[in-house]
């Protein structure tokens, strides 16, 4: 019998070649969206999957709030000394780890200088948290002693080439010499950080910064990530629920009462170390992560297409339904019972589907290298592998196929045998209904679609676009690795070039986010004010300023005529609203203390975005401390982009000369702003490929749709035209049933897309507003690809020759 379901399917597959083309090519197209899909959701949800302790691991959060007690910070991140009294205090805490991000080191081997990312400081028990394969040393002691590095074998091939490099020297910001002691293979692509060698924890205790006093005392710096091991089954709610009351006991700062209540002003919060990749959006993440909201977009997007494909072969099978009702006659007349003529239908729909996944199958095995490169990501086919995701895979042709014809198999099973033998069928309303609600929910998915692609091209041209209170274009910034004295050099030496206009330092440029805030109090006569108020800060010197070509609202920049204006200040805009004055000029004068330094607002600058769109404008405040270069970490060069070349080259030769133990690396401002959106460009460019694919497959079940109705009416047609009836009136009355339902999709699409739009919009600080327009240009796009689609089909039946149709009457 089986063998009979399937001899049959295929005959009747071989048969109707063109329909059968579009159910399969529909759905192959769907199926590879839902696998290329499918394999990114797999990738994100197994993050940080591959460590043995993965469950078992949490991560300590500190946020910081105002006086009245909102929060206005959330790291991810911690201080030094919180790791090693979580462990004492808490004994149900089996392990502890700390890891500090190095940032960017130099490395020299030999005559091999480099500039190295990806330099961690870890703790010795760093792998019984990560799960990773040492391939030399022994991890249980690599990390045990100072002065001792890991790293990746290509990091060790890139120094050490094929020499054994356990017990080699390194030497690192040409100041510490590092012993080799370990190699371990890298992380992989689903981690949450990705070391490229990790620096011995117990190095920082001989560190002139740190040391073991500071490790222990310093509750400012908040930049360790500390990781907590439990014992399996662990709740983690009990040791959440104390974090107060050891806040209060161990965190005092210098000059506190002794009643001081660090509870008040800042909280400790427990996070589960698989959570952070998709859930974890913090103001300080070891590295960018995903998130839930487009694993839930993709998520739907994939059944979107994958229903639209379903629709197209549930129409095309119930609009054949004629063709084949002498066949369901005959079956039933030699005692066929409807059961089995279902199953016959639900057979051909699987074998279909079948087929349709094994040309998806390689199409996204094809095309997993061209998404890779598109998209920036590191997915594999070989996410398929696993037994849950194959017994998926294989079970979707059998679901994919029976929600594709179960409604077709139960609509032809129906007919009556004596009926349909005497040529009596008629295809009643409630199944032409039904055929119509399928094509407007395929055109509504698809219309939803093109708004989301307009609106988020819409958002990210208004992030180009907007003017960001500061001029960003031909600013090269770089890191700042000189002394006082070597830096005047280097500038004055630079700015000889006229291709070269300004130079400023700071300890933060544009495109980061501001998280510094040391409490600000304001004077009225000799008496100081707290303000309840959240006022960031930034080191700038003179030629910040100018350099960023920011306008000042009133006052003046700094200046080296006034000595004072190390203990001054100057504010944004939003700071004036905030401390309580009611315009720039009034703030001019007014006596602030910033971290304990009292001084004069001597300018206000208008408000400028320092960071993303994302984030509303923070009240910001700027100094010059009389401190050593050191609090200036980055160097803003502002050049004329007549000869940017030219500049860059006279930069990078006065460098070398400054600086020749430090590779020269610079970065254009505009192309760190740039990368702040590249989740969003991503989307974007996503949304738009979908929408092109829902459109097509939409539009390719209506071509064979319009194709066999047509069919149906070629005599109809012929009539008309015999009457007198034009071209363009055939192809007119032969679309306009076909419009109607776009017409209709539209309408429904319209407010969904507006309400999912608008949610979607919300995560930007700044946005567009949604026009009018963009719904309207929505469905005319849809209606125009619709009639182009149909009228392929209405031509050529209106231009045949009616004596061909009519003859046989």
């Amino acid at each position: 019998m089986i063998k009979n379901y399937l001899r049959s399917a295929i005959r009747n597959i071989t048969r109707h070649k063109f329909i059968s083309f579009i159910n399969i090519f529909g759905l192959t197209i769907g199926l590879t969206c839902c696998m290329l899909i499918l394999i990114y959701i797999v990738n994100e949800l197994s993050y940080d999957k591959f460590n043995t302790n993965a469950n078992d691991i949490y991560r300590v959060t500190r946020s910081f709030n105002t006086a009245d007690g909102i929060d206005n910070l959330h790291l991810g991140a911690v201080a030094p000394p919180f790791g090693p009294l979580l462990k004492n205090e808490f004994s149900d805490i089996k392990k502890v780890t700390r890891v500090f991000p190095n940032g960017n080191v130099v490395l020299r081997y030999k005559d091999k200088l480099l500039t190295e990312r990806g330099s961690y400081f870890a703790d010795e028990n760093f792998f019984d948290f990560f799960s990773l394969k040492t391939l030399k040393g022994d991890p249980k002691t690599a990390l045990s002693d100072p002065f001792c590095v890991m790293m990746t074998p290509d990091m060790a091939r890139k120094y050490f080439g094929d020499e054994d490099p356990i017990n080699k020297v390194i030497r690192l910001n040409n100041q510490v010499n590092f012993k080799v002691t370990g190699i371990y293979e890298p992380f992989p692509a689903n981690s949450q950080l990705h070391p490229q060698m990790l620096l011995s924890f117990n190095t920082l205790r001989d560190s002139t910064i740190y040391g073991e006093k500071q490790l222990q005392t310093n509750w400012g710096n908040n930049a360790f990530f500390t990781y907590l091991l439990f014992p399996k089954g662990y709740n983690v709610d009990r040791v959440a629920s104390l974090f107060p009351a050891f806040l209060d006991k161990y965190v005092h700062f210098p000059g506190q009462p002794g009643n001081f209540k660090e509870s008040k002003f800042s909280k400790l919060h427990i996070q589960r170390f698989l959570d952070i990749h998709l859930h974890s959006h913090l103001d300080d993440e070891i590295e960018q992560n995903g998130d839930i909201k487009r694993v839930y977009i993709f998520s739907a997007i994939a059944l979107f297409i994958l229903l639209i494909a379903c629709i197209n072969y549930m129409n095309l099978s119930t609009a054949r339904s004629t063709i084949r009702a002498k066949e369901i006659g005959i079956r039933k007349v030699i005692g066929a019972q409807r059961k089995e003529i279902i199953t016959q239908f639900l057979s051909e729909s699987v074998l279909i589907t079948c087929f349709s996944l094994v040309l998806a199958l390689v199409l996204t095995w094809l095309l997993i290298p061209l998404v890779n490169k598109f998209s920036e990501l590191d997915l594999l086919f070989s996410s398929l592998y696993q037994s849950k995701i194959l017994i998926a895979v294989i079970a979707l042709p059998f679901i994919v196929g029976l929600i594709s014809g179960i409604y077709p198999a139960i609509f032809m099973s129906s007919f009556k045998p004596v009926k349909v033998l005497k040529g009596i069928i008629k295809v009643g309303s409630g199944n032409i209904s039904f055929r119509k609600v399928l094509v407007v929910l395929q055109f509504s998915i698809s219309i939803i679609l093109i708004i989301a692609t307009t609106i988020v091209f819409q958002q990210l041209r208004y992030i180009q676009q907007k003017s960001l209170g500061f001029d960003k274009e031909h600013i090269i910034t770089i890191g700042n690795p000189f002394s006082d004295n070597e830096l005047s050099a280097f500038k004055n030496e630079v700015m000889k070039n006229p291709d070269i206009k300004e130079f400023g330092r700071s300890s933060r440029i544009p495109s980061g986010r501001l998280l510094d805030d040391q409490g600000v109090s304001v004077f009225e006569g000799s008496t100081s004010q707290p303000v309840k108020a959240d006022l960031k800060f930034i080191n700038v010197d003179y030629g910040f300023i100018p350099t960023y070509g920011m306008k000042l609202a009133a006052g003046r920049n700094f200046s080296r005529d006034f000595s004072t204006d190390s203990n001054n200040y100057i504010i944004n805009v939003a700071s004036v609203k905030v401390l309580g004055w009611k315009t720039p000029e009034k703030a001019i004068g007014k006596e602030l203390s910033y971290g304990g330094v009292r001084g004069k607002v001597i300018g206000v600058v208008n408000d400028f975005h320092f960071e993303s769109l994302h984030q509303n404008i923070i009240p910001l405040l700027m100094r010059m401390p009389p401190f050593a270069n050191n609090n200036y970490s980055r160097l803003s060069v502002k050049i004329t982009g007549n000869n940017i070349s030219g500049a860059i080259n006279t930069i990078q030769e006065t460098w070398r000369k400054a600086q020749p133990e430090i590779p020269f690396e610079y970065t254009f401002l505009d192309d760190r702003f740039q990368k702040l959106y590249n989740s969003e460009q991503q989307q974007g460019s996503l949304f738009t490929i979908f929408s092109c694919v829902a459109i097509f497959i939409a539009c390719l079940g209506l071509f064979g749709l319009s194709a066999f109705t047509i069919t149906q009416r070629v005599k109809e047609i012929g009539v008309r035209k015999v009457l007198g009836a034009s071209i363009p009136q055939i192809v007119t009355e032969l679309s306009k049933d076909f419009l109607k339902l776009v017409i209709i999709a539209a309408v429904i699409a319209l407010p969904v897309a507006w309400y999912a739009m608008s949610k979607w919009l919300l995560d930007f600080a700044f946005h567009i507003s949604i026009q009018w327009w963009v719904f309207v240009l929505a469905g005319i796009v849809a209606v125009v690809i619709a009639f182009v689609t149909i009228s392929f089909q209405s031509i050529k039946a209106a231009t045949a020759n009616p004596v061909k149709s009519l003859r046989s009457e």
